[in-house]
């Protein structure tokens, strides 16, 4: 099977899209041809085996996102011949598909909710956001007519008027854990904006480096967490490295006290998982998380964390201080969690029937 793979708006390392679903084809030996946001010095030790073919295009930015979508719109027509299968991840690759009679069964991996995501977006303008949220709603009514979708949340679903599949976002979870490290650490894996908790984060940086507890943030960020964090750093309240690839980033949460997910109360969140807890979970890192719905059941049904209230930097400090004080704690919350992760929530499983799935609507137009 020869698919075409794209996005202008993930990073090109992007977890669910790289690490996993590509991963995954590679592995079932299928054939992949990856149009995404590439730049050479970031992405070429990500590039693995000939079935891989990476062709760049530039990132849709803010309110930058016509070139994007010309050159995307020009490269999905120029591989699309002899392809069995495209597989998009973006709301905007929608106005730049090649007409139907022209393209292969077409796949739209759903990865959040468009319409609520909106409210957060500082680049568009307020006023315009209510007639946008609808734009994105009858977009999704088209697209469930014309293409395949898949889901990455279960909460999805009601959006939709049919049943589709939902891939969720599991991870890759090691049969043991790294035990407590001696430096005593917290850290955030994802993408960093002031909405997924980043003046949070920094106001508890600020209450933990008293304790000798540093704070470390892992991921790209927007021009405004940008923006918080540069100072941050730069007095030495924390840690940012930006963009690690995802293989890598996982190693970097073993040995650590806590993982943060100090999200803040936003629609977008309110049905999501966050990957990020997942991931603390699958390294046995105990999860301190804000009380959307699903984090918040993972963690109190597993007793794999602490739940904080939203903008509360002062309680995420005391969690995470009752793990720097209590080292069986912090070992029985992790074990939990780890224990929970390689029951399931591990990412092969899911990855056979994603993979199943496209191999399907191949042969099943």
């Amino acid at each position: 099977m020869r698919v075409v793979v794209c996005t202008i708006v993930h990073h090109p390392a992007d977890a669910r899209i790289y690490h996993r679903q590509i991963r995954a084809l590679l592995e079932a030996g299928h054939q992949v041809i990856y149009i995404a946001p590439v730049e050479a010095e970031e992405f070429s030790a990500e590039r693995t085996g000939p079935q891989l073919q990476v062709i760049a295009v530039p990132r849709a930015v803010g309110r930058r996102r016509f070139g994007a979508l010309r050159a995307a719109r020009r490269e999905l027509a120029r591989h699309i011949a002899g392809a069995d299968l495209l597989l998009v991840h973006d709301p905007e690759l929608l106005l730049a598909l090649p007409p139907r009679r022209k393209r292969p069964p077409t796949v739209w991996d759903v990865h959040e909710d468009t319409a609520a995501a909106l409210s957060t977006k500082a680049w568009l303008p307020r006023p315009l956001r209510p007639a946008a949220a609808a734009a994105v709603r009858a977009a999704e009514r088209l697209a469930e007519r014309r293409l395949h979708l898949i889901l990455a949340e279960q909460g999805y679903v009601t959006r939709f008027g049919r049943a589709h599949p939902v891939v969720p976002n599991t991870t890759y979870v090691p049969q043991t854990t790294a035990p407590p490290g001696a430096a005593q650490r917290v850290v955030y894996l994802g993408h960093l904006s002031p909405d997924r908790g980043v003046g949070e984060m920094i106001e508890l940086a600020a209450l933990l480096r008293p304790h000798g507890v540093a704070v470390e943030l892992i991921g790209p960020a927007d021009a405004r967490a940008r923006a918080l964090i540069e100072p941050a750093q730069a007095q030495g309240l924390l840690r940012w490295p930006g963009f690690v690839p995802n293989d890598r980033a996982m190693a970097l949460l073993d040995g650590a006290l806590a993982g943060l997910s100090l999200l803040q109360d936003e629609p977008n969140f309110r049905h999501s998982m966050p990957t990020k807890v997942v991931e603390y979970m699958a390294r046995g890192v105990p999860v301190v998380t804000t009380p959307l719905p699903a984090a918040a059941d993972l963690v109190t049904r597993y007793e794999c964390g602490f739940v904080v209230p939203f903008g509360d930097p002062r309680a995420a400090a005391d969690a995470v201080l009752k793990l720097a004080a209590d080292a069986s704690l912090r070992a029985k919350m992790g074990n939990r969690g780890h224990e929970a992760a390689l029951t399931c929530m591990g990412w092969p499983a899911d990855a056979r029937a994603f993979v199943a799935q496209l191999e399907a609507w191949v042969k099943t137009p």
